[in-house]
Protein backbone atom coordinates (compact mmCIF):
# COMPACT_ATOMS: atom_id res chain seq x y z
CA UNK A 1 0.00 0.00 0.00
CA UNK A 2 1.54 3.73 -1.20
CA UNK A 3 1.34 6.18 2.44
CA UNK A 4 1.61 8.73 -0.12
CA UNK A 5 -1.82 10.20 -1.06
CA UNK A 6 -2.61 13.46 -3.52
CA UNK A 7 -5.55 14.99 -1.98
CA UNK A 8 -7.74 18.11 -3.10
CA UNK A 9 -9.23 20.60 -0.63
CA UNK A 10 -10.52 22.92 -3.20
CA UNK A 11 -11.79 23.03 -6.94
CA UNK A 12 -8.93 24.74 -8.66
CA UNK A 13 -6.03 22.49 -9.80
CA UNK A 14 -3.60 23.93 -7.20
CA UNK A 15 -5.52 23.45 -4.39
CA UNK A 16 -4.60 20.30 -3.13
CA UNK A 17 -1.51 18.74 -1.10
CA UNK A 18 0.53 15.37 -0.92
CA UNK A 19 0.06 13.47 2.45
CA UNK A 20 2.47 11.14 3.40
CA UNK A 21 2.17 8.62 5.91
CA UNK A 22 5.03 7.28 7.71
CA UNK A 23 5.07 3.33 7.95
CA UNK A 24 4.09 2.90 11.70
CA UNK A 25 0.40 2.35 12.29
CA UNK A 26 0.83 4.57 15.72
CA UNK A 27 -1.05 8.14 15.10
CA UNK A 28 1.59 10.78 13.54
CA UNK A 29 1.91 14.02 14.48
CA UNK A 30 1.86 16.27 11.40
CA UNK A 31 4.40 18.63 9.83
CA UNK A 32 2.17 20.82 7.54
CA UNK A 33 5.31 22.10 4.55
CA UNK A 34 4.38 25.49 2.82
CA UNK A 35 7.04 25.88 -0.49
CA UNK A 36 8.60 28.94 -1.38
CA UNK A 37 9.37 30.99 -5.03
CA UNK A 38 7.86 34.19 -3.65
CA UNK A 39 4.33 32.80 -3.93
CA UNK A 40 4.72 32.47 -7.83
CA UNK A 41 2.83 29.81 -10.10
CA UNK A 42 6.48 29.08 -12.03
CA UNK A 43 7.43 27.58 -8.50
CA UNK A 44 5.46 24.30 -7.08
CA UNK A 45 5.83 22.07 -4.20
CA UNK A 46 7.82 19.65 -5.82
CA UNK A 47 10.78 21.88 -4.18
CA UNK A 48 9.91 20.25 -0.43
CA UNK A 49 9.39 16.45 -1.80
CA UNK A 50 12.55 15.45 -0.67
CA UNK A 51 12.43 16.73 3.03
CA UNK A 52 8.99 15.47 3.03
CA UNK A 53 9.89 12.00 2.03
CA UNK A 54 13.01 12.81 4.95
CA UNK A 55 10.56 13.75 7.67
CA UNK A 56 8.29 11.01 6.76
CA UNK A 57 11.02 8.30 7.02
CA UNK A 58 11.71 9.73 10.83
CA UNK A 59 8.19 9.00 11.82
CA UNK A 60 6.01 12.52 10.79
CA UNK A 61 2.50 12.09 8.48
CA UNK A 62 3.71 15.47 6.18
CA UNK A 63 1.33 17.31 4.28
CA UNK A 64 3.14 19.33 1.19
CA UNK A 65 0.74 22.08 0.58
CA UNK A 66 0.06 23.36 -2.34
CA UNK A 67 -2.12 26.71 -3.04
CA UNK A 68 -2.46 29.66 -6.02
CA UNK A 69 0.04 31.59 -6.78
CA UNK A 70 0.30 34.97 -8.58
CA UNK A 71 0.29 33.93 -12.55
CA UNK A 72 -2.79 32.05 -11.78
CA UNK A 73 -6.36 32.55 -11.36
CA UNK A 74 -6.93 34.05 -8.33
CA UNK A 75 -10.10 35.35 -6.61
CA UNK A 76 -8.59 38.49 -5.22
CA UNK A 77 -5.71 38.79 -3.36
CA UNK A 78 -6.54 37.09 0.24
CA UNK A 79 -6.64 33.61 -2.11
CA UNK A 80 -2.80 32.36 -1.48
CA UNK A 81 -3.50 33.41 2.15
CA UNK A 82 -7.26 31.54 2.29
CA UNK A 83 -6.03 28.27 0.52
CA UNK A 84 -2.56 28.21 3.35
CA UNK A 85 -5.68 28.53 5.77
CA UNK A 86 -8.02 26.05 3.58
CA UNK A 87 -5.68 23.14 2.92
CA UNK A 88 -4.98 22.94 6.67
CA UNK A 89 -8.19 23.15 7.83
CA UNK A 90 -8.77 20.50 5.72
CA UNK A 91 -6.89 17.60 7.82
CA UNK A 92 -9.56 17.40 10.33
CA UNK A 93 -11.73 16.25 6.62
CA UNK A 94 -9.38 13.51 6.94
CA UNK A 95 -7.84 12.99 10.00
CA UNK A 96 -10.48 9.49 10.47
CA UNK A 97 -9.36 8.00 7.32
CA UNK A 98 -5.34 8.35 7.50
CA UNK A 99 -4.87 8.05 11.19
CA UNK A 100 -3.38 11.42 12.20
CA UNK A 101 -2.92 13.12 15.18
CA UNK A 102 -3.94 16.92 14.95
CA UNK A 103 -3.51 17.77 18.36
CA UNK A 104 0.55 18.52 17.44
CA UNK A 105 0.84 20.03 14.58
CA UNK A 106 3.96 21.68 13.42
CA UNK A 107 3.96 23.99 10.16
CA UNK A 108 7.36 24.68 8.68
CA UNK A 109 7.47 27.03 5.62
CA UNK A 110 10.58 28.01 3.45
CA UNK A 111 10.98 31.54 2.09
CA UNK A 112 7.80 32.85 0.96
CA UNK A 113 6.54 29.38 2.28
CA UNK A 114 8.12 30.38 5.97
CA UNK A 115 6.12 34.10 5.74
CA UNK A 116 3.04 31.97 4.91
CA UNK A 117 3.97 30.13 7.95
CA UNK A 118 4.09 32.85 10.41
CA UNK A 119 1.40 34.13 9.25
CA UNK A 120 -0.88 31.19 9.27
CA UNK A 121 0.64 30.78 12.58
CA UNK A 122 -0.54 34.47 13.94
CA UNK A 123 -4.18 33.49 13.27
CA UNK A 124 -4.14 31.27 16.42
CA UNK A 125 -4.42 34.26 18.26
CA UNK A 126 -8.15 35.13 18.42
CA UNK A 127 -7.19 38.70 18.86
CA UNK A 128 -5.36 38.62 15.52
CA UNK A 129 -8.45 36.85 13.72
CA UNK A 130 -10.98 39.08 11.60
CA UNK A 131 -13.53 38.54 9.10
CA UNK A 132 -10.83 39.59 6.13
CA UNK A 133 -9.74 35.59 5.80
CA UNK A 134 -10.95 32.36 6.38
CA UNK A 135 -10.92 31.17 10.27
CA UNK A 136 -8.37 28.95 10.95
CA UNK A 137 -9.48 25.72 12.60
CA UNK A 138 -6.58 23.85 13.60
CA UNK A 139 -4.44 24.47 16.50
CA UNK A 140 -0.69 25.06 15.40
CA UNK A 141 1.55 23.63 17.83
CA UNK A 142 4.82 25.41 17.13
CA UNK A 143 5.97 26.98 13.62
CA UNK A 144 9.15 26.89 11.57
CA UNK A 145 10.90 29.32 9.50
CA UNK A 146 13.04 28.43 6.98
CA UNK A 147 14.33 31.68 5.70
CA UNK A 148 11.69 32.91 5.93
CA UNK A 149 10.27 36.66 4.40
CA UNK A 150 9.22 37.52 7.98
CA UNK A 151 8.81 41.26 6.69
CA UNK A 152 6.74 42.10 3.84
CA UNK A 153 7.53 45.83 3.55
CA UNK A 154 10.98 45.36 4.35
CA UNK A 155 11.31 42.73 1.41
CA UNK A 156 9.35 45.07 -0.74
CA UNK A 157 12.45 47.77 -0.46
CA UNK A 158 15.35 45.32 -0.39
CA UNK A 159 13.72 44.34 -4.04
CA UNK A 160 13.10 47.90 -4.48
CA UNK A 161 16.85 48.92 -3.81
CA UNK A 162 17.88 46.05 -6.55
CA UNK A 163 16.03 47.24 -8.94
CA UNK A 164 13.72 44.41 -9.05
CA UNK A 165 10.23 44.36 -9.83
CA UNK A 166 8.97 43.18 -6.31
CA UNK A 167 6.55 40.08 -6.00
CA UNK A 168 5.32 41.47 -2.73
CA UNK A 169 3.37 43.94 -4.34
CA UNK A 170 1.90 41.31 -6.86
CA UNK A 171 1.16 39.51 -3.63
CA UNK A 172 -0.85 42.05 -1.98
CA UNK A 173 -1.59 44.39 -4.99
CA UNK A 174 0.48 47.32 -4.41
CA UNK A 175 3.25 49.22 -2.55
CA UNK A 176 3.21 49.47 0.80
CA UNK A 177 1.98 53.06 0.36
CA UNK A 178 -0.52 52.06 -1.80
CA UNK A 179 -2.39 49.50 0.64
CA UNK A 180 -0.94 49.78 3.87
CA UNK A 181 -3.40 47.93 5.50
CA UNK A 182 -2.85 44.91 3.40
CA UNK A 183 0.87 44.80 4.84
CA UNK A 184 -0.52 45.13 8.47
CA UNK A 185 -2.53 42.44 8.14
CA UNK A 186 -0.87 39.87 6.36
CA UNK A 187 3.52 40.77 7.40
CA UNK A 188 4.44 38.72 10.22
CA UNK A 189 6.26 41.05 12.00
CA UNK A 190 3.62 43.77 11.65
CA UNK A 191 1.16 41.10 13.93
CA UNK A 192 3.19 39.72 16.94
CA UNK A 193 2.81 38.19 19.10
CA UNK A 194 1.10 35.05 18.19
CA UNK A 195 1.26 33.01 21.87
CA UNK A 196 2.94 30.48 19.22
CA UNK A 197 6.44 28.65 19.81
CA UNK A 198 8.45 30.03 16.62
CA UNK A 199 11.87 29.13 15.47
CA UNK A 200 13.50 31.21 12.60
CA UNK A 201 16.29 29.01 10.99
CA UNK A 202 18.43 31.41 8.32
CA UNK A 203 21.67 31.14 6.49
CA UNK A 204 24.06 33.43 6.97
CA UNK A 205 24.95 33.28 2.92
CA UNK A 206 21.06 33.80 2.05
CA UNK A 207 21.03 36.13 -1.21
CA UNK A 208 17.63 35.83 -1.59
CA UNK A 209 16.16 36.43 1.70
CA UNK A 210 18.64 38.49 3.89
CA UNK A 211 19.42 37.08 7.31
CA UNK A 212 18.86 40.54 8.61
CA UNK A 213 14.96 40.00 8.59
CA UNK A 214 14.84 37.16 10.71
CA UNK A 215 17.36 38.88 13.13
CA UNK A 216 15.02 41.92 13.18
CA UNK A 217 11.78 39.82 14.00
CA UNK A 218 13.44 37.41 16.38
CA UNK A 219 14.33 40.46 18.39
CA UNK A 220 11.06 42.40 17.97
CA UNK A 221 9.24 38.84 19.07
CA UNK A 222 11.24 38.12 22.38
CA UNK A 223 10.09 42.11 22.87
CA UNK A 224 6.79 41.45 22.91
CA UNK A 225 7.56 38.22 25.06
CA UNK A 226 6.78 35.34 22.44
CA UNK A 227 8.53 32.24 22.84
CA UNK A 228 10.92 32.12 19.58
CA UNK A 229 14.32 30.93 18.93
CA UNK A 230 16.72 32.19 16.22
CA UNK A 231 19.53 30.22 14.79
CA UNK A 232 21.42 31.75 12.12
CA UNK A 233 23.70 29.22 9.57
CA UNK A 234 26.99 30.85 8.70
CA UNK A 235 27.85 29.06 5.67
CA UNK A 236 24.97 28.15 4.63
CA UNK A 237 22.82 29.86 1.40
CA UNK A 238 18.67 30.07 0.55
CA UNK A 239 18.66 27.19 -0.31
CA UNK A 240 20.36 24.41 2.07
CA UNK A 241 17.84 24.67 4.86
CA UNK A 242 15.49 22.48 2.54
CA UNK A 243 18.39 20.32 1.66
CA UNK A 244 18.32 16.79 3.34
CA UNK A 245 22.01 16.01 2.51
CA UNK A 246 22.93 19.34 4.14
CA UNK A 247 24.60 20.19 7.85
CA UNK A 248 22.08 22.84 7.82
CA UNK A 249 18.57 20.28 7.84
CA UNK A 250 19.87 18.64 10.57
CA UNK A 251 19.62 21.16 12.75
CA UNK A 252 16.21 21.45 10.92
CA UNK A 253 15.16 18.31 12.45
CA UNK A 254 16.70 19.12 15.63
CA UNK A 255 14.54 22.06 16.19
CA UNK A 256 11.20 20.35 15.41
Amino acid sequence: MSNKFNIFYGDHPSQFGVLRLPESSEQSPVIVLIHGGFWQSKYNLEENTSIAEDLTRRGYATWNIEYRRIGEELEGWKSIFNDVVDAINHLSIIKESYHIDLSNVIVMGHSAGGHLALWVASRINTSKTDDVFNELAIPIQKVLSLAGVTDLKKMWEIHEQKGIKSPVAALLGGAPKEVPNRYKITSPIELLPFDVEQVLIHGELDRHVPVELSKKYYQSALEKGDKVKLVVLPDIEHFKVIDPTSSAWDIVVESI
